[in-house]
């Protein structure tokens, strides 16, 4: 996407769309900083009572009758999903909109197993077929256009005519997943919200496949991170308004789905066998670490992204991760380690655009500053070490970066030694290259600033004269 100009404008013109969607329902500034503070002050009260209300909702959730599993890792989760296939001999799953699920490759992992898991949000869908990935946590297909999206239906959908019709590529990829909800003996969702008060699990969507996936097949697994949980059915409704507001600019979405427990004695419909999956995956360690913790109040909006001059020009493939753009900087982290995820902090201006509009006050500038420096320098070298490290922490630390701090330390500390290098220092002068690099090769050499302005000044005079 990079050097496809065409692809980038396109790209850019959504976000402002949907920035400027989201605008016309937070005019009211004050009305909007007090939902704000409702949502920061919900997400806040349920991450320090994260453990109790995790306990809470497994005991909530059991008396439904819903199987609770915990997974550590992406590993164990894909384990858990394979068990329960084995069991019940399915051979296909479909899959509703689940960001968890892409973290921990479902996909990819039930294929290897001889297990097909079909992606029924319409944007997702498109990428399978195509064999692609994510570039948006909402809207995972935005960088391709409706002409690509035309012939990837036409190439994978037996029959389907070449046309860039919009609502006609709607209609052929229902006509292709409707039959699968049917023939699907497992039903897979993500969770945006869990209430621990009720065992409720709470769904938003726009597309009702969804639904189809939690109602349709005899067995339901819905996976989450173990941080979506809140403690009370009243703390949806504030939370909801900030995410749909935020996420597409909508007052509400087509369908906001709760969900507690399988199908009882006498319903006609919902899955007889349901199952939750409580994935950490690295969020235990972003918790126990007071600095990291608003990390994890995170609702999945993506308006971080929409609004982040970064992400709005590279795109989301560019990070090279499952959460783009400043959500994916900060998680990404606690997720993969530093190791592999220690320039993302770097992929960011600091312009402070992502932390205004998030919906529940996360800190995401000062947040990136600290991974910053925890990638660069080890915990106990920290300015206010952490009590949990990040893993692979240090893992950008450069010698010569680090030596040459230590003297600027010691130049600085002791008055006789930088008087020492200031005499010094000008008669090294000729030591400097003419050029430092590519960069400056290409640049046309600046005039000189008496001439330059004489210049200035005399065309100005001729163009009043």
């Amino acid at each position: 996407m990079l050097l496809d100009v065409e692809a980038r404008e396109s790209f850019r013109g959504a976000m402002h769309f949907l920035v400027e969607r989201r605008a016309v329902h937070f005019s009211d500034l004050q009305s909007y900083e007090a939902l704000r503070a409702c949502g920061e002050a919900i997400r806040q009260h349920a991450l320090n009572h994260l453990p109790d209300l995790l306990e809470t909702l497994e005991r909530r959730l059991q008396a439904l009758g819903v199987h609770v599993h915990w997974a550590e890792t992406p590993a164990d989760a894909n384990r858990i999903f394979l068990d329960i296939a084995r069991r019940h001999d399915a051979s296909l799953m479909v899959k509703g909109k689940s960001m968890v699920s892409e973290e921990i490759a479902l996909n990819d992992e039930m294929a290897r197993h001889g297990i097909e898991c079909v992606e029924t949000d319409i944007g997702e869908y498109i990428l399978q077929l195509d064999k692609d990935r994510p570039s948006h946590i909402i809207m995972p297909a935005l960088h391709k256009s409706k002409e690509q999206v035309a012939g990837i239906f036409h190439e994978h959908i037996p029959g389907a005519p070449l046309t860039d019709d919009v609502g006609e590529m709607i209609g052929i990829g229902r006509r292709a997943l409707r039959g699968k909800f049917a023939e699907a003996h497992i039903g897979v969702s993500g969770v945006n919200f869990l209430v621990a008060e009720t065992g409720s699990l709470v769904l938003v969507e726009n597309e009702g496949n969804g639904r189809f996936c939690t109602s349709i097949p005899d067995v339901h697994i819905a996976v989450t991170g173990i941080e979506k949980v809140v403690e009370k059915l009243e703390h949806v409704p504030p939370l909801y308004t900030l995410l749909t507001r935020s996420a597409t600019g909508q007052a509400v979405t087509t369908y906001l789905n709760f969900l507690t427990g399988p199908r009882r004695s006498g319903e006609r419909d919902g899955p007889r066998e349901m199952h939750l999956v409580l994935l950490d995956n690295g969020r235990t360690q972003a918790y126990r670490e007071p600095a990291y913790r608003s990390t994890l109040q995170c609702i999945r909006c993506g308006a971080c992204m929409n609004h982040c001059p970064v992400y709005t020009r590279v795109g989301g493939r560019a990070y090279g991760t499952t959460y783009p753009g400043p959500l994916g900087a900060i998680v990404s982290p606690h997720l993969m380690g530093l190791g592999t995820t220690r320039d993302l902090p770097t992929a960011s201006s600091l312009c402070g655009a992502c932390g205004d509009v998030c919906p529940v006050r996360i800190p995401i500038p000062e947040l990136l500053t600290r991974l910053r420096e925890a990638a660069r320098h080890e915990a106990e070298h920290m300015l206010s070490p952490p009590t949990a490290p990040l893993r692979e922490q240090g893992q950008a630390r450069r010698r010569i970066e680090a030596f040459l701090w230590t003297l600027w330390r010691l130049l600085y500390a002791k008055p006789w030694l930088y008087r020492v290098f200031a005499r010094v220092a000008p008669r090294l002068r000729w030591l400097t290259p003419i050029w430092q690099g590519g960069w400056t090769r290409s640049r046309a050499p600046l005039k000189p600033a008496r001439r330059a302005c004489r210049e200035l000044l005399g065309s100005n005079v001729r163009k009043e004269r």
